[in-house]
């Protein structure tokens, strides 16, 4: 991580879809930072609200709640057409599925280069950009003639990403970018993002619902269950130390190397009934530097009392 200056900011954010009777509270009231040059994990399960946050950064879904600062500015809600030409150029996004994100009647030339139309730039200079584009991120420039389905879901990937590095952005929010690639490329598409991010000097949401994924690419994780962020810590601490059951219902599924270990092993399930809130509400508190958890006067004081003794 480069330093602990804050680069992107969310102060309380919720995000609701539906309408009326309908309404559902898709996220809940979350509050963390991202500082420059880190990657910063999120990861839960399906449908807890990852991409959701994700989505709202870039401003595909409004909040309806808190704010999302951006270099101190606020980027949620109502701005200047300038500023979302601003956040359209310096924040972007990788998306899960690397198919169904690629226009198939597009060319590769068109699909990365469509956000430089209208940005002022001749015939020539777009085309440099798309030939840089591709380069960085492994695949030859004339490539740039042919359509999605002539790749692989590696390729496909690659183009996605390409697509997000031509706009030349400062900020990533990376969706699940490996979940729907074969095991053999995973290895290269983490290993590139990385390799861009210390070229370019980039910033990385990380989203994934594989927590043996997060420790090997991110400084920071936060985990989140159906719309609240439950435990927030830097990435060794959060494996040495992990608090909240749900956290640990988490860790225990990741897979073992070792088909011994791995049927030995015992999986732990998450019960949210087991949290008893009726009197005493939870709060979100820093239990230890850099470590935050969703938790009650009587859940902090057991695990205050389990770090005491690690």
């Amino acid at each position: 991580m480069a330093n602990k200056e804050p680069l992107l900011q969310l102060n309380n954010v919720s995000v609701t879809f539906g309408e009326r009777r309908n309404r559902f509270l898709a996220v809940d009231g979350v509050s963390f930072s991202i500082y420059k040059g880190e990657t910063f994990g999120l990861v839960g399960e399906s449908g807890s609200g990852k991409t959701t946050i994700g989505r709202a950064i870039i401003r595909i879904n409004p909040v309806s709640g808190g704010e999302i600062l951006y270099n101190g500015e606020r980027i949620s809600g109502r701005i200047s057409r300038e500023k979302d030409r601003e956040v359209t150029r310096k924040l972007q996004m990788i998306f899960q599925d690397p198919m169904a994100s690629l226009n198939e009647r597009a060319k590769v030339d068109y699909i990365v280069s469509e956000g430089l139309y209208g940005r002022g730039l001749s015939e020539r200079e777009r085309q440099e950009k798309v030939a840089g584009a591709l380069s960085d991120v492994g695949l030859l420039p004339e490539f740039a003639s042919r359509f999605p389905h002539e790749f692989s879901g590696g390729q496909r990937q690659r183009i996605g990403i390409a697509r997000a590095l031509i706009m030349e952005p400062e900020f990533i929010v990376a969706d699940e970018p490996i979940s729907a690639l074969d095991v053999s490329i995973r290895a290269q598409v983490l290993n590139l993002l990385s390799s861009l991010q210390e070229k370019r000097g980039l910033t990385y949401l990380f989203i994934a619902h594989d927590l043996s994924v997060m420790r090997f690419i991110t400084d920071r994780i936060a985990v989140i269950h159906k719309g609240k962020l439950v435990e927030l810590a830097p990435t060794e601490l959060l494996y040495q130390h992990p608090l909240h059951p749900y956290t640990q219902a988490l860790l225990s599924a990741i897979p073992l190397p070792d088909p011994a270990a791995e049927k030995q092993k015992r999986l732990l399930v998450y019960d949210p009934s087991r949290h008893d809130y009726t009197k005493d509400k939870p709060q979100w508190t820093e239990i230890e530097p850099g470590h935050f958890i969703y938790a009650n006067a009587p859940e902090l004081e057991r695990y205050r009392t389990i770090l005491a003794r690690a």
